[in-house]
């Protein structure tokens, strides 16, 4: 469940701020009547994301095999969503509002270009999403699964709220630096989930596949897994701590250099 919390909370809160930048950048130039078709194309996209994840999580059930592929390419798509903010972080508005800009230079067809915008932005966010949490389906019960996407997407929901009314107060770059310590530790854990699922068929290469399964079988359903599920947690929380100390270690410096000045 934790799982879920954080990857609905980090996905969810990038999607809402690309709604969020989109709309105050429409609403400033002028073009607010087509906030309405920002909203159909977020409708869009979630509807599609959730009916995605429902059929990958029914996928990935029905063989070790499958199950094994759902974990290797969540895997993969961790990495990519983590590498790809860490990158777009800083310049998200500069980013949004250069494509809205292209999107709705053509008067006649702009209310429809940004319906396609806000269908492939957030769309992007929700495939991710439901690729990652339909990899971990197999071995969590459905409700925990919906109360964890549920409670993870309502926090984001407030983050973004607070960053529209008082976004200075809310450091992203720092929520973005922390939530990919996670995602890099939930990558490891899905890759261990793979490499698990496709010994029990039999599937790996070179290698004794009934070594690999007992050795990785902690991993994928026992203690050390259970372990690992906590650190994702306490582990970027524990960054999370020391990062905000040195920050507060640094500024305290800097003030008491300015002061000797």
């Amino acid at each position: 469940m934790f799982q879920t919390i954080l990857i609905t909370f980090r996905e969810g809160l990038e999607a809402l701020l690309i709604i969020a930048i989109s709309a105050m950048w429409l609403r400033r130039t002028g073009r607010a009547e087509l906030v309405s078709a920002l909203r159909l194309g977020t409708g869009m996209a979630l509807a599609l994301s959730a009916a995605l994840g429902v059929v990958l999580s029914r996928i990935g059930a029905m063989s070790p095999a499958l199950e094994g592929s759902m974990a290797l390419v969540a895997s993969i798509v961790v990495v990519a969503c983590t590498l790809h903010m860490m990158k777009l972080g800083r310049h998200m508005k500069g980013e949004i509002g250069g494509q809205l800009e292209g999107a709705t230079r053509d008067g006649r067809r702009a209310w429809w270009a940004v319906v396609v915008f806000a269908l492939f932005m957030v769309g992007r966010e929700g495939i991710e999403t439901a690729t990652i949490i339909a990899s971990v389906a197999g071995n969590a019960e459905m409700r925990s699964l919906a109360l964890g996407g549920l409670f993870g997407f309502g926090s984001a929901a407030l983050v973004a709220l607070a960053w529209v009314r008082n976004g200075h107060k809310v450091n992203l770059g720092r929520f973005f630096q922390v939530t990919a310590v996670f995602m890099v530790l939930f990558a490891v854990q899905l890759l261990l989930l793979a490499v698990h699922e496709y010994s029990e068929a039999e599937l790996l290469p070179w290698v004794d596949n009934t070594v690999w399964h007992d050795a990785t079988e902690p991993f994928a359903s026992g203690w050390i897994g259970h372990v690992m599920s906590m650190g994702l947690v306490a582990v970027p929380v524990a960054w999370l701590i020391g990062a905000s100390w040195m920050d507060r270690r640094r500024h305290q410096q800097s003030a008491a250099t300015v002061q000797v000045a």
